[in-house]
Order: structure tokens, then C-alpha cells, then sequence
């Protein structure tokens, strides 16, 4: 029992998109070829730089690891989507809800963390070349890995052990295609200042700062290569341009929902497609078909196996 005399909410709804069938069947058509390419992409990156012996420089270890992080964090959400989408009626039990909260920003902040340290590697290698392989050895690479991984997952405990401490004895509707923080929290039956107060200094707080920390390696990329090398920068110009680009996509609604959970802010869903759907299809397609020694290896690998 609740707080009150109410009873404790047992499962939510949720929304989706439409109710309508046809639209149903559409999106449920588009977004599994979404998910399907995303799967594929970051498996191929992944079986490519553990076959391919030439790939074995942080750069690449780093990212066959946010190629995993990408098929988790699409996992989270996809396919609980793609079947509320032929369902008549979109419930969620309270557990499978928490569940769902806890892996999408476990793999998320892990994400966040991981993507830093990749902005850092490329700014060691470039503005530290001397360097370079001390900054930067196997061991540190898998210490970096490991606290991207563990700032993840007490991140996720933080939000998890809120949640689960809310009395939820009112709606139990969430405007959404999955659970997500101020959503939830906006159905709880207690004053919200603190727990919102909570979200923007540990979701909203760990966003920003990540993100400034990308832009601003990528600018003494920029900066170092304008004054070293003679050659090279507009090429240089456009690969941190991309990246940032993309970092900006998944970090900008990141940044938006969580610094500012407002309770006027009832839907976020096309928001949140962005760094749940379509960030794990762009980021293998910005961070390895662009790379050129890549391209070379996933090719050599396919060869290998039609052979």
C-alpha cells in the first residue's frame, strides 16, 4: 500500500506513437529496419577490429566497445518498442519499467564516459604523439574502459534507487515508447522539487560536461594541427566535424530532457529518438566508414569470407 489510502501502481502504459493501425504497421516496418541496420553495423565493427590484427591501436579498441554499447543501448529500448507497436494494448509491469530505466542509462552515462575517452585519444595521439603510447597503453585503455562502465552504473544506481523510494498511487500513463526518469517521476504521488533538483545535477550536470569536454579536445585537435602540420587540416576539419556533429545529436537531447525536467514537458518521444534510435545507426557510419584503414579492413574480411 501507498502512502494514503491508494493503492501502489503495478504497471504503466505507454503511449507510442499512434493508435492508429496503419501508422502502426509503418512505423513498426521503419524502425526495425532501423534496429536491424544498427545490430549489423556495430557487429560488423566489431568482428572486424577482432579479426583484422592491424586494427589493434586504442583508437580501435575504444571503439569496438562503443559499437557494443550502441547494439545495448539500442536494445533497451527497440524491442519492447517494435512490440507495442502490433499490440493492442501497450503495458509495462512497475519492475520491467525500473528494469528498462536502470539498463538505458547504465549503457547510456557508459556511453557518455566512453565517448570522452575517445576524444581524449585522438587529442593524445595528435597533441601528445611523443607520448602517445604511454598515455595510452592496453592497460590504461582497459582502466578508462572499466570507469566508463562503473561511472555508468552508479549514475543508473542513483536513479534507480530514487524511482523505486516514489510512492506511485495516482496515472500510470507515460506519454512514451519506453520508460525514462522525468516521465516516471512525474506520475509519483509526493512533492517532485528534490527528485527533479536530483536529475538536472546528475543526468543533466554529467551531459554538459561531457559534451564541453568533446568540444573542447576536438578544438585543441584543431588548434594543433592549424600550427604543426601544413597539410591535412581541412581533411582533419571535417573528421571533427562529423564527430562532433554526431556527439551533438546524442548529448544535445540528453542535455534538454534531463538539465531541465520540467513537469510542463509531458512528451519527450521524438526527443528521445534521436540518441536511442538513430545515434546507434550514425555513429558506426561517422566513425568507421569515414575511416579510411577501416574501410580497407571490413572489405578484406568480407573477401575472406566468401571465399
Amino acid at each position: 500500500e501507498a502512502p494514503g489510502n491508494f493503492s501502489r501502481v503495478t504497471k504503466f502504459i505507454l503511449l507510442g506513437f499512434s493508435d492508429r493501425r496503419e501508422l502502426q504497421v509503418l512505423f513498426f516496418t521503419f524502425f526495425f529496419l532501423i534496429y536491424t541496420m544498427v545490430l549489423l553495423g556495430n557487429l560488423l565493427i566489431i568482428v572486424t577490429v577482432r579479426t583484422e590484427t592491424k586494427l589493434s591501436s586504442p583508437m580501435y579498441f575504444l571503439l569496438c566497445h562503443l559499437s557494443f554499447i550502441d547494439m545495448c543501448c539500442s536494445s533497451v529500448t527497440s524491442p519492447r518498442m517494435l512490440v507495442d507497436l502490433l499490440s493492442q494494448r501497450k503495458t509495462i509491469a512497475f519492475e520491467a519499467c525500473i528494469a528498462q530505466l536502470f539498463f538505458l542509462h547504465f549503457v547510456g552515462a557508459s556511453e557518455m564516459f566512453l565517448l570522452t575517452v575517445m576524444a581524449y585519444d585522438r587529442y593524445a595521439a595528435i597533441c601528445k604523439p611523443l607520448h602517445y603510447t604511454a598515455i595510452m597503453s592496453r592497460r590504461v585503455c582497459w582502466a578508462l574502459v572499466s570507469a566508463c562502465w562503473a561511472g555508468g552504473f552508479l549514475h543508473s544506481i542513483v536513479h534507480t534507487l530514487l524511482i523505486v523510494q516514489l510512492p506511485f498511487c495516482g496515472p500510470n500513463t507515460i506519454n512514451n515508447y519506453f520508460c525514462d526518469v522525468p516521465l516516471v517521476i512525474q506520475l509519483a504521488c509526493t512533492d517532485l522539487n528534490r527528485p527533479k533538483q536530483l536529475i538536472a545535477s546528475n543526468s543533466g550536470l554529467i551531459s554538459v560536461g561531457c559534451f564541453l569536454w568533446l568540444v573542447i579536445s576536438y578544438i585543441f585537435i584543431l588548434v594543433t594541427i592549424r600550427v604543426r602540420y601544413t597539410e591535412g587540416y581541412w581533411k582533419a576539419f571535417s573528421t571533427c566535424a562529423s564527430h562532433v556533429t554526431v556527439v551533438t545529436l546524442f548529448f544535445g537531447p540528453c542535455i534538454l530532457i534531463y538539465l531541465y525536467p520540467s513537469s510542463t514537458f509531458t512528451s519527450n518521444k521524438h526527443i528521445c529518438m534521436i540518441y536511442t534510435v538513430f545515434s546507434p545507426l550514425l555513429n558506426p557510419l561517422i566513425y568507421s566508414l569515414r575511416n579510411k584503414e577501416m574501410k580497407e579492413s571490413m572489405w578484406k574480411w568480407w573477401k575472406r569470407c566468401r571465399v
